[in-house]
């Protein structure tokens, strides 16, 4: 069909989304795709602000209404959900819109509200990246995460022909050299990237088994719209409506993940280097391995490396609870013990660490740490006040608390907030809240500090952006420890023990993060603490403390 647009305009501007979809099948039902997302972006453009948001709106409470996508349980994200989904589709920009448009009208009339929200998230990264970190989020219902990973499964944006293609493109002569035999159809999809298996000659010229991570086509012309709409949609949800004010951190905070997590995941160079960095740091790890990048097959849009084979480590040994519980243990020990206790500064480490992420060969019961997109680096210095901070927390030592911690807000940079002695102060009463708030018989340890770490975060405390995500993979193993052997393994039981291990095999020549004066730190800050809680049990003033009347200690009757 010939398209003439200035004829069509003035039929389709102006009219509600209920009309214009009428309008596009009567009057438009022999023009091709390709002619009705132009005409419906012409009413786009012509029907201005209004008729944008009148169209999120269609798209929020008719096409994919909360109230079908949203449990009843929690009914109260439900304005919050509509009005972020009316948010991003009115302000998208006119050609995507129009064929997301176009396409839901294109489908059949029944068509379930989940597979038009798969058909309208796709080819939009930062959506689809948003519903991976929803579906790993433990505080939802295990019935709302597994519809969010069906989504994530059900994904599909791209075509084999097209990833074959930029592989022929930039790989060119190098597929040929190395012999490399490519399947047909694509292995597995992600937000931003397409993994296709392969086969190649190795350095022996033996055929060897890898996988091509291939970015997708149009991620590069989407990126930068869909981090525009990620960071207005936070701004929003933030300063707008009341009733979001429940949400408004961990929606920030949700939202600031899925920003990073995608600027990572388009940084292939990065990720390859971080690979090569992993290999060195677990090369003297039994059962611990990551893939081998292979260098010759490398691109900026293309990473090449060894195919793992595994499964899902949630679901390994399902009928064997030791094996689970020393998987369990694996798991601690190659994404905490590993870089806490590493030689190298900085140290590496997983920030991902989602169970998508972690396959275990149940034959070499090797456990396979895989996808390092997004990674970080812990100073010596960091981990040293870490260990000091889940030390003291083991030992309810709230001054060795607030000094490690203190000492960790420092390390926040130059623009570190607040001031030094209004931190002070925060610190010192988020640490008493904190500890007033444990019940007598728990232990804390290393997931109390990062609880507490993060309510002093929300005080307005900077700290440095590695620290966050450690914070981050350690919420995150909690989860996937949990759903591996439940409460049989406790973390820092593991760390302990490797920490133990690591300095008894070296002769005493393991490189801790703490010094011998951090460890006799340790022992002077127990002793003092003790101290402290028999003089307060007794009831009596600590030195240099005045009494209830005021007489200075000096003046004191013995």
């Amino acid at each position: 069909m010939l398209f003439d647009r200035s004829l069509i305009e003035p039929l389709v501007s102006g009219l509600a989304p209920e009309q214009l979809t009428a309008t596009v099948g009567a009057f438009l039902h022999s023009a091709s795709t390709a002619d009705r997302i132009s005409a419906v972006e012409a009413a786009l453009e012509s029907g201005g602000r209004r008729w944008r948001t009148a169209v999120g709106n269609w798209i929020s409470t008719r096409i994919v209404p909360a109230e079908v996508l949203v449990p009843d349980e929690y009914q109260r994200w439900r304005p919050l959900v509509q009005d972020a989904m009316q948010f991003v589709f009115s302000r998208l920009s006119g050609r995507r819109l129009a064929a997301k448009l176009v396409e839901q009208i294109e489908l059949p009339r029944d068509t379930p509200p989940e597979q038009r929200l798969i058909r309208l998230i796709s080819k939009m990264p930062g959506l689809q990246k948003l519903g991976q970190v929803l579906a790993r989020n433990r505080r939802l219902s295990p019935a709302l995460r597994e519809a969010l990973s069906e989504l994530e499964n059900g994904m599909s944006d791209v075509a084999p022909g097209e990833i074959r293609a930029i592989v022929e493109a930039q790989l060119q002569s190098r597929l040929t050299t190395h012999a490399v035999e490519m399947d047909a159809s694509i292995f597995k999809e992600g937000s931003a990237s397409a993994v296709v298996r392969f086969t190649w000659n190795g350095a022996g010229h033996e055929r060897e088994r890898g996988i091509f991570k291939v970015l997708k086509p149009y991620v590069p012309a989407y990126f930068g719209e869909d981090m525009t709409l990620l960071a207005q949609l936070a701004e929003f949800l933030s300063s707008s409506d009341p009733r979001y004010a429940f949400a408004v951190y961990d929606v920030q905070e949700m939202l600031a993940e899925v920003r990073q997590l995608l600027e990572h995941e388009l940084d292939f160079p990065r990720e390859q280097a971080t690979l090569a960095e992993a290999l060195l740091g677990y090369r003297s790890s039994i059962g611990i391995r990551v893939p081998r990048v292979i260098v010759p097959l490398c691109t900026k849009q293309i990473t090449a490396m060894t195919e793992e084979d595994g499964v899902k480590v949630t679901d390994a040994c399902r009928r064997s609870p030791i094996r689970r519980s020393r998987i369990a243990e694996q798991v601690i020990e190659a994404l905490i013990a590993v870089p806490l206790f590493s030689r190298r500064d900085p140290s590496v480490f997983h920030a991902d660490p989602h169970a998508g992420n972690l396959l275990y060969d149940e034959a070499n019961r090797e456990l396979i740490v895989i996808d390092w997109a997004l990674a970080e680096r812990l100073s010596l210095e960091s981990r040293r006040q870490l260990a000091m901070l889940a030390l003291m927390m083991n030992l309810r030592n709230q001054d060795g608390v607030r000094e490690a911690i203190y000492a960790l807000s420092r390390q926040g940079g130059p623009g570190s907030r607040p001031a030094p002695s209004h931190r002070k102060q925060v610190i010192e009463r988020s640490v008493a809240r904190f500890f007033a708030g444990l019940p007598s018989g728990h232990a804390p340890g290393t997931l109390d500090a990062m609880i507490l770490l993060d309510e002093i975060a929300m005080e307005g405390v900077h700290f440095p952006s590695s620290l966050f995500l450690f914070r981050k993979t350690v919420f995150t193993l909690d989860g996937v420890l949990h759903d591996i052997a439940g409460a049989e393994v406790h973390m820092d039981s593991v760390i302990t023990r490797e920490f133990l291990t690591r300095w008894i095999s070296s002769l005493g020549f393991f490189h801790s993060p703490l010094s011998v004066k951090d460890l006799a730190a340790v022992e002077w800050n127990t002793l003092r603490y003790s101290v402290g809680q028999a003089i307060a049990f007794c009831g009596l003033p600590k030195v240099g403390q005045a009494d209830p009347e005021g007489t200075p200690p000096a003046n004191r009757l013995s």
